[in-house]
């Protein structure tokens, strides 16, 4: 063993030699716990045989801690706003980020075994995956490598199963419930949801509030007003599109977030839609896209510079040996009201008559088409 220093030992090579996990000779390496007195003098002396020396010296204080993060793509505000918490909580904790994204250029396959090891060979303490699915493999792997792995908004198709994910995102279900309440209050009967892809857990989260609210208003839940295609600009206006050839049309429509929100204000003024008076739109997550809108949208915040800080603070306690509360972090919506949404016009919605001594039917439950 001691002919491969020169070629650089790698932390493999300790494990090896000192018939012990990769996982182990980590955790003696960061200086966590869960490893015998026995055990860890083992390994040291085998750093000192073979001369190991880690990229970086972690437990020494003498360097900075790093940390990848992986997006899917980077060409949104609601990613921008994340890496900004991200960076903030790296800067408060002396941890240097290193972002990239699934398109850019790897090595390995992003989240397969082989590049989960390069991450930890580079010295690297954990890992954040943004709006990107996560498959068991990539766990294990991690746990393998001895690293942390925490996933902010996670995208998987085996939504509620509990394997070991560690997750930061919003309360969705709750803000999916407080967009279409809002419009409940204003008296808004037929809403449409124009929402992000089915295979996003955040998106079916939020179709499950809109739901919630309507049931809860004792309305029925009509499947045509129901659109899940994306996220994008695009998206937002091809759901409105469809949504708005309905008859009746909606008089509102809930958009999966900011960016396709402004899709659906552009296919409105595709129609001479005026919005709010003909039109009500909520969008969501709050980016500065729906402040800088026109006319500014009503949208359900979404903590997103808090949700990078806590996925930080998790990533760096697992990779320190440490169990997490809960496997599920959810930080709170708050509903923030501006002038994309307004009552409906009595005249727009069949389920609204003159009010003029008649009681106002628009409570009782539609029909589904």
């Amino acid at each position: 063993m001691a002919g491969r220093a020169a070629e650089r030992a790698t932390l493999e090579d300790v494990a090896q030699a000192a018939g012990v996990s990769k996982a182990t000779a980590s955790k003696v390496l960061n200086g966590r716990g869960g490893v015998s007195a026995a055990t860890r003098q083992r390994v040291h002396d085998v750093m000192t045989e073979i001369r190991y020396r880690p990229s970086t010296a972690h437990g020494t204080g003498t360097s900075v801690d790093e940390l990848t993060v992986l997006f899917d793509a980077f060409e949104s505000p609601y990613a921008v706003q994340v890496l900004g918490g991200i960076v903030a909580a790296g800067l408060e904790l002396g941890v240097d980020v290193v972002a990239t994204t699934l398109s850019g250029r790897h090595e390995h396959e992003p989240l397969s075994a082989a590049w989960l090891h390069s991450i930890a060979a580079k010295g690297h303490r954990g890992v954040i995956v943004v709006t990107t699915e996560v498959a068991a493999e990539a766990i294990e792997a991690a746990a393998a490598e001895g690293i942390g792995l925490v996933t902010v908004d996670p995208v998987t198709a085996r939504d509620g199963d509990d394997d070991g994910l560690v997750t930061v995102s919003a309360t969705n279900w709750t803000g999916g419930f407080q967009a279409t309440r809002h419009l409940l209050d204003l008296g808004h009967r037929r809403i449409g949801f124009a929402g992000g892809p089915p295979e996003s857990t955040p998106a079916r989260h939020r179709l499950h509030g809109h739901r919630g609210a309507l049931t809860a208003a004792d309305l029925t839940v009509d499947p045509e007003l129901i659109e899940q295609f994306g996220f994008t600009h695009a998206d937002g206006r091809r759901m409105t599109e469809r949504l708005l050839d309905l008859d009746p049309p909606p008089t509102a429509i809930v958009a999966g977030c900011d960016t396709s929100a402004l899709g659906v204000l552009a296919a409105a003024r595709d129609r001479h839609l005026r919005v709010p008076e003909d039109l009500s739109v909520i969008g969501f997550d709050d980016t500065f896209l729906a402040e800088s809108a026109a006319p500014p949208l009503t949208t359900v915040r979404q903590p997103l510079r808090e949700m990078g800080r806590l996925a930080v603070r998790t990533v760096l306690a697992l990779a320190r040996g440490e169990r997490p509360d809960t496997h599920h972090f959810e930080l709170a919506t708050s509903l923030i009201v501006r002038e994309s949404t307004a009552p409906p016009k009595p005249a727009a919605d069949p389920s609204i008559r003159d009010r003029a001594g008649q009681p106002d039917p628009a409570t009782r439950p539609r029909r589904t088409r």
